[in-house]
Formats: C-alpha cells, sequence, structure tokens
C-alpha cells in the first residue's frame, strides 16, 4: 500500500482531493444562495420570550450557590436547549432566485463531489 491508496482503492488519493474540492465548491455555491433570516420568537402569545428565560437564571443562580447542584445544572442546561431549539424553530431559510444552469452546476458538484470521496474510500474487495 502507498500513500495513494486511500480506503485500499488503488490511486484513490486522486479521486479524494478531486471529490473534496468538487465537494467544497459545490457546498459553498450551493449556501451562497441561501438566505437565512430570523423571526420574532413568541411562547404561548406575544413577547413573551422572557419568560424562556426563567428555567435557565434559575439554574444558574444555583449553580453560583452550589457549583455541584444536579438540579442547577439540569434547569441550565435545560434552558439553554430550550432557547436555542426556539430560535432555531424560528429561522426562515430561503433559497435566492438562480438560473436552473446554475442550479445544476452547484448540484453536480457537490454530488459528484460526494460520489469522488466515496469512490476513493470505499474497499476494492467489495465492489
Amino acid at each position: 500500500m502507498s500513500a495513494s491508496d486511500v480506503g485500499g482503492t488503488r490511486g484513490g488519493l486522486g479521486y479524494f482531493l478531486t471529490g473534496c474540492a468538487m465537494a467544497c465548491v459545490g457546498g459553498y455555491l450551493l449556501t451562497n444562495q441561501v438566505i437565512v433570516q430570523g423571526a420574532y420568537w413568541s411562547f404561548y402569545g406575544g413577547g413573551t420570550f422572557g419568560v424562556t428565560l426563567i428555567p435557565m437564571l434559575i439554574g444558574v443562580a444555583l449553580l453560583f450557590r452550589n457549583g455541584r447542584s444536579v438540579l442547577g445544572w439540569a434547569l441550565t442546561v435545560a434552558g439553554a436547549l430550550f432557547i436555542l431549539a426556539g430560535v432555531l424553530a424560528n429561522l426562515h431559510i430561503y433559497f435566492q432566485p438562480t438560473t436552473l444552469f446554475n442550479t445544476l452546476v452547484m448540484l453536480v458538484l457537490l454530488v459528484g463531489g460526494l460520489g469522488l470521496i466515496i469512490r476513493a474510500l470505499w474497499p476494492v474487495g467489495s465492489r
């Protein structure tokens, strides 16, 4: 085996590097066409985002009192996860208008690159 035999594939290093380059360019071009926009978050009504902070703040207070408090850690982690879930749930993701040709180029680069990476890493004997 030599350094060029990635994943047990003869000459796999070339396929792997080409696939990585293609996948990176395709992924960059595709994500460059996406707009991510945040929306106003409400929790059981308008303007109540602050209510979701209460469990985390109570947990932080308990941790300042006793750093080994299981309840404090549980409230802090649960509150942070709840806030993160709320932020992620209220993101609006839009694909900018583009031509069909540009979309096909982006997708072919991304999927073709992933295919070359898989080809490079797939062992020879299992084909």
